[in-house]
């Protein structure tokens, strides 16, 4: 489920105004930041990056751990097309795949990792929530089309968890053919 955060626009502001510039040069700095293996992620140093005063950051996001979430969840929204292949397995293999090539960016992977360390359950949250919701719909299309799905829980147990793990955890690839192998595992009867 997705992670609300303190970014979402409120009433009256200005989307496209000073305050999308601001979250725009502060989700840019932690970007660079955390690509650069920054030995020190701080409000401070990521406010100095993105040229805004370390206040406008505390007031907005309060801390690290919840702007790395927000910058997490921004860009992890979107990032990856749901396929609609007509077929489920097709459909896993793809997003699958799709997700792996993205764990495997280097920035993408710095990004996780750095949000997982700092954010905690809110971090490990915000990495999983857009995800969980894709996967989500790929089942949800499965039975609307009178087909039988495995549930949400067993998917993500077999294909979400391993991908995320094999990633964060060890330098062991990512391959298409080990992606497809999670699927199968997860369809077989």
């Amino acid at each position: 489920m997705p992670v609300a955060s303190s970014s979402t626009p409120q009433a009256g502001s200005r989307p496209g105004g000073r305050s999308a510039r601001v979250r725009a040069s502060v989700h840019r700095a932690v970007q660079e930041l955390v690509g650069e293996e920054a030995e020190v992620l701080t409000i401070p140093v990521v406010a100095a990056r993105a040229g805004v005063h370390p206040t406008t950051v505390y007031r907005r996001w309060g801390s690290i751990g919840d702007l790395l979430a927000d910058v997490v969840t921004s860009r992890f929204s979107g990032e990856i097309v749901v396929p609609d292949t007509g077929s489920l397995r097709e459909d896993l293999e793809r997003y699958a795949y799709d997700l792996a090539k993205d764990l495997g960016d280097p920035d993408t992977l710095a990004l996780v990792r750095a949000t997982i360390g700092t954010g905690g359950e809110q971090g490990a949250a915000a990495c999983r929530g857009e995800r969980q919701d894709q996967l989500e719909a790929i089942l949800d299309r499965e039975r609307a089309r009178g087909k039988p799905a495995p549930s949400l829980e067993r998917t993500m147990d077999a294909v979400l968890a391993p991908l995320y793990y094999r990633a964060v955890f060890t330098n062991f690839p990512l391959t298409p053919e080990w992606t497809r192998r999670l699927v199968t595992d997860l369809l077989r009867p």
